[in-house]
């Protein structure tokens, strides 16, 4: 027997924050549930492709406008995506004249402000630093760089990476030319390393100016992509930590540019664009051949 997904039918909005694809399902006022195999056929729909799905679900804290559940096109959860809030951000607010929301994740609330027609600034919370809040696999009292490399010993690729934690697992990677690297095939390698029991995002980090990161991600679950807020946050607050750079600063990746402040009271905030590229509705074949 085939399954039908209550998900057929249902409207979605498709846009883009710097490049990172979103796909953003609207289920409050429903008790309907997001399946991994229901987010990875979604994925493969025409022109629905999406780095990250957002599923809007009826909110949990009072005062909150959204809970959201996040979905990698590979199906895995993931607790944060700094992009795709902005875009949820933007598809609640479309018409209205409020400029501020408050959304939530498992990682915690994420206040939302307009600041343009299509920018908006996030507050992704406090950045993780512990071993065992990241997470590592075994103690490190310094997360500002750990014992880790790829490549021959006497002379390794990639080694001592920046960890930290946005919600998420992040490994910054210090390199003097973010492009001399072929990130699509060390990527998943050190996505999956053992040292990384939840996995993590991967990046190469080069400090251009004091005030400005470039950065390439090959992010967790979805690998390389144009652009992950969550990893601008991280390889800003860690390249503020080793002293590489100060507590404001603009993080360039393929897709556009964020703009990111580590302010005094250790939230990090990160301003950004979002696109709108399509509307429409989920065609229930894209699930026929679910098992029931």
């Amino acid at each position: 027997m085939l399954a039908m997904s209550a998900l057929g039918g249902h409207p979605y909005v498709k846009m883009n924050g710097a490049g990172n694809e979103i796909l953003v399902i609207d289920l409050r006022g429903s008790a309907i549930a997001v399946s991994a195999a229901e987010a990875r056929a979604v994925g493969r729909g025409e022109g629905l492709g999406f780095d990250q799905l957002m599923v809007l679900h009826d909110p949990v804290t009072p005062g909150t406008d959204a809970f959201m559940k996040i979905y990698n096109i590979d199906g895995s959860p993931a607790a944060a995506c700094g992009n795709g809030t902005r875009c949820v951000a933007w598809s609640l607010l479309r018409g209205r004249d409020r400029t501020r929301l408050t959304l939530e994740t498992e990682a915690g609330l994420l206040p939302c402000e307009r600041q343009g027609e299509s920018v908006f600034t996030v507050d992704m919370g406090v950045p993780r630093f512990a071993w065992n809040e990241i997470p590592l696999r075994e103690p490190f009292a310094d997360t500002r760089a750990i014992e880790l490399q790829i490549g021959p010993i006497d002379a390794p690729i990639l080694h001592t990476p920046s960890a930290v934690s946005m919600g998420n697992p992040h490994a910054i990677f210090w390199v003097a030319d973010v492009d001399a690297y072929d990130l699509g095939r060390i990527g998943p390698l050190l996505e999956n390393h053992p040292i990384f029991p939840a996995r993590a995002n991967i990046s190469l980090a080069q400090v251009a100016a004091p005030d400005h990161l470039v950065l390439r991600v090959w992010e967790r679950g979805a690998g390389l992509t144009k652009a992950c807020g969550s990893a601008a946050c991280a390889a800003a607050v860690a390249a503020a930590r080793k002293g590489l750079a100060g507590r404001q600063l603009r993080v360039s990746l393929p897709g556009g540019e964020l703009a990111i402040e580590w302010r005094a009271d250790n939230h990090v905030l990160m301003t950004g664009p979002v696109e709108f590229e399509s509307e429409g509705r989920l065609p229930a074949e894209l699930f026929r051949d679910l098992a029931a």
